[in-house]
């Protein structure tokens, strides 16, 4: 029976890079069916809400979401509660994908188009899991009021001991599958949320023993990506912290455009997307890097589709066509005079992984 993956292209290069993406898949030649939904600006323009009811059903009847990008400046304007973005938060609380994985990986031909030096980030692996369904940006009462002083806005950084202890367990367990060390990262010195974050994570440690711990407060951890970022393997940490951190690590890969992320929930079924944005400033413009997202559709194979070797084939197929020579603009290296590189766009790079895979095939 074919696995349903429900299929969101979004907005900008979100839906201009999704249709190769989907060449991609079925060059594969797997047991999936692909059905197609609106969320986002799109969704606004065309059904009045970021994310209308008949996509949330049809995610919720899904194998997997595999979405593009939401969001612009077309919709800056609107109120807080009607932007793209708010789509794609629904779409977390609505299937509960509580566990954001976002790996930091490091193509050995991509290692020049890094803003650190190449021995800082050579054979970097790391995987940042985030909590994803609550802390501030759930977290109630919300808002902007207006007082005698003025406007005054407001947020509440909150976290249950159970969303606490159900994220560590996951990135324990992924621990266990790598090298085995965890660094949960909090702000434990001046925010009691996580000041218990801490708390749970050293008592669930406590049934995983072969898992070395350790902890850093936010700022420290940023700064230590920055100067020495091998020493981490996975790190799990709350919802903000993890969107920020997550896009330092992306930058030492090179681009953005080079990340892959998934979000899972208990049962394993995921939302599957690429870490960068709509970028409409160069949508349809043939330039955009479609790696990211078809790295994510490698996670989608892995995590929810339980086709773990066709996701090795996907991505293998993505370190042949790096390792010839092929860029795309955001990981061509700044002045590259080096022969043995060349640009290419959109509809290029997607061609030549197809040709990868046909080529890996008849090996």
């Amino acid at each position: 029976m074919d696995k349903r993956v429900l299929v969101i292209p979004g907005d900008g290069i979100g839906a201009e890079v999704m249709p190769h993406v989907l060449r991609v898949l079925r060059a594969l030649q797997l047991p999936l069916a692909f059905e197609e939904a609106d969320m986002g600006g799109v969704a606004i323009d065309r059904h009045g809400t970021p994310l209308p009811a008949d996509t949330l059903a049809a995610a919720r009847d899904s194998d997997a979401v595999l979405l593009g990008a939401v969001g612009g400046p077309k919709w800056d304007d609107l109120p807080m509660t009607e932007r793209p973005e708010k789509g794609l938060l629904g779409m977390r609380e609505g299937l509960d994908l509580f566990a954001n994985l976002r790996p930091a990986t490091l193509f050995a031909s991509l290692a020049g188009a890094s803003s650190l030096k190449a021995e800082l980030v050579a054979d970097l692996d790391i995987l940042i899991v985030r909590e994803l369904t609550g802390g501030i940006y759930f977290g109630e009462p919300r808002g902007v009021e207006v007082g005698n002083g003025g406007r005054r806005g407001f947020n509440t950084y909150v976290y249950e001991e159970r969303e606490i202890a159900r994220i560590a367990r996951v990135a324990f367990e992924l621990a266990q599958k790598r090298g085995g060390r965890l660094c949960s990262v909090d702000k434990a010195n001046v925010l009691e949320v996580t000041q218990l974050w801490r708390e749970v994570v050293t008592e669930v440690h406590a049934d995983y023993a072969d898992v070395e711990l350790s902890h850093l407060y936010v700022d420290n951890a940023a700064m230590q990506l920055v100067r020495a970022p091998k020493q981490f393997d996975v790190v799990v940490t709350g919802n903000m912290f993890g969107d920020i951190l997550s896009d330092v690590a992306a930058m030492l890969t090179g681009s953005l455009g080079m990340l892959p992320s998934a979000s899972l929930n208990a049962d394993g079924q995921g939302m599957f997307e690429p870490v960068h944005g709509s970028a409409p400033d160069i949508a349809g413009q043939n330039v955009a890097n479609p790696l990211a997202t078809i790295l994510s559709a490698a996670m989608m194979l892995r995590y929810s589709l339980e086709e773990a070797p066709a996701a090795e084939r996907l991505e293998g197929a993505v370190q042949t066509v790096l390792a010839s020579g092929l860029r795309t603009a955001d990981i061509l290296p700044a002045g590259a005079d080096d022969s043995s590189l060349r640009r290419v766009g959109t509809d290029e790079m997607a061609d030549a992984v197809i040709a990868a895979l046909d080529l890996a095939e008849t090996s």
